[in-house]
């Protein structure tokens, strides 16, 4: 299916993927037509390994480095696109770079080798709306508009990659579960995390995204009328309203549970979410950055 340049829901292990060949722009068009995904936004293709990378990408020293310690794994890189590569135009940024990444999911490598092609796989939800980690999810987007959703086990991790650039500077263009702390012992030299950006070079930086399609209100310790309040730490709080991210403050448990409270807060009718102060350090930047983009 994926060789023909069909389009099909498969599990990564940061959030499901709307998988399609990255070499057929009619699989590509689709992605971003089911989505309602602008233009401008490009898709992160995936690959089986760094050689394959090698062979479309521009790869830069640092990303070997990178590429050897964090992948296969939940980290992006963003990279110049070779000419004659063979992949679509329309997943490219503005600038004619790719968005490449090693999945470390068994399933997804698997469909990544068995198909032998590079696969786009942006997050399987509509354009703007909270990603999704549960197949059932999934259908409830896009129902009979997908011929498969692959179910299998549940996703690790819960948020989306890191997305890093390249350049006189690394820069980090979406927070995600491989740190900054992270990339800066491995480099042994600083990585940037800037607040603001002129163009959207990479998948996660508009402004709105991540939203549950209801007001989220951020740093609260209280729920506002007819709200949900999703609790982060070793609170006593009960009611049907509440909804506990992490009881042990682990910022990991709290990544995993993220969307699907936020897609469960709505679907019990809540018409708004408050949400605990979260600590900005470790994965809880970029928790904290989804937060940010579903308050936008």
């Amino acid at each position: 299916m994926i060789k023909s340049g069909t389009v099909v829901a498969i599990p990564t292990e940061t959030v499901y993927g709307l998988a399609g060949n990255a070499l057929k722009s009619s699989a590509v068009k689709k992605i971003y037509q089911l989505k309602k995904r602008p233009k401008h936004n490009p898709l992160i293709v995936h690959f089986s390994s760094l050689e394959a990378i090698k062979q479309i990408a521009v790869v830069h020293p640092d990303c070997i480095k990178l590429a050897k310690k964090f992948s296969p794994g939940p980290i992006t890189y963003v990279l110049p696109i070779k000419k004659n590569s063979g992949i679509s135009p329309l997943v490219l940024n503005s600038k004619k770079q790719i968005a490449c990444r090693i999945p470390n999911h068994k399933t997804f490598l698997s469909i990544l080798k068995q198909s032998e092609v590079p696969i786009a796989a942006p997050s399987a939800n509509m354009s703007n709306a909270v990603s999704t980690l549960r197949a059932v999810d999934v259908h409830k987007e896009f129902g009979s508009k997908i011929k498969m959703i692959l179910d299998t086990n549940k996703i690790k991790i819960g948020l989306e990659s890191t997305v890093i650039k390249f350049g006189s500077t690394i820069q980090i263009l979406r927070p995600g579960a491989i740190t900054k702390e992270m990339l800066e012992k491995t480099l042994r030299k600083k990585v940037s995390l800037p607040a603001k950006f002129k163009t959207i070079e990479a998948p996660g930086q508009m402004k709105k995204h991540y939203s549950p399609g209801i007001p989220v209100y951020l740093n609260q310790k209280k729920e506002k009328p007819n709200g949900a309040l999703l609790v982060f730490g070793r609170y006593k709080l009960k009611g049907r309203h509440i909804f506990y991210l992490s009881k042990k403050s682990s910022l990991e448990e709290a990544a995993k549970n993220l969307y699907v409270l936020l897609r469960t807060a709505k679907e019990k009718g809540f018409t708004n979410i408050s949400v605990h102060p979260i600590p900005n350090k470790g994965i809880g930047r970029a928790i904290n950055d989804r937060l940010t983009r579903a308050a936008g």
